[in-house]
């Protein structure tokens, strides 16, 4: 019982997606200190909000609100971190990845045409340098009474 969950725990893709749920956790952390220290005060100057939870705020009749700010916040969130993620991370592992495999030539696949006037040709070559000697007869099974019978 424990002999397959040590397996399990030690499998490669368990610690891979343990490093990243990590890792992804502390970028995250920076991701939050750059959109709050840096993009919501230039976005704050614009909108005259000292966040962007307080931006762009809409009131509704019924007494509720819709923070378009807040919206606004989380998707330049999501595009910091992608793009992160894609140039510090993809980029450069897609670029890695290719220089690392060799490319391999996928074999030459003959049609069927091309592989009937190869043999044709083949032939043509066998009878035009045999034309002084005749051919040989094609080999026979063998007499099943033997060589003594033979006429």
């Amino acid at each position: 019982m424990f002999k397959g969950f040590k397996e399990f725990l030690l499998r490669g893709n368990v610690i891979d997606l343990a490093v990243a749920v990590v890792i992804g956790a502390a970028f995250n952390a920076v991701v939050e200190k750059v959109v709050s220290s840096l993009i919501t005060p230039l976005i704050g100057m614009f909108f005259k909000a000292d966040s962007l939870d307080t931006a762009l705020m809409v009131e509704l009749p019924n007494g509720g609100t819709i923070a378009f700010g807040a919206l606004l916040g989380a998707l330049i969130n999501f595009i910091i971190v992608a793009a992160v993620v894609y140039f510090v991370f993809v980029m450069p592992m897609n670029e890695l990845r290719k220089r690392t495999t060799t490319a391999v030539e996928e074999p030459v696949v003959e049609t069927e045409q091309e592989l009937l006037s190869e043999i044709r040709d083949l032939l043509k070559a066998q009878n035009g340098a045999s034309a002084a000697a005749p051919l040989a007869a094609p080999a026979t099974p063998a007499d099943p009474a033997g060589p003594a019978h033979a006429e």
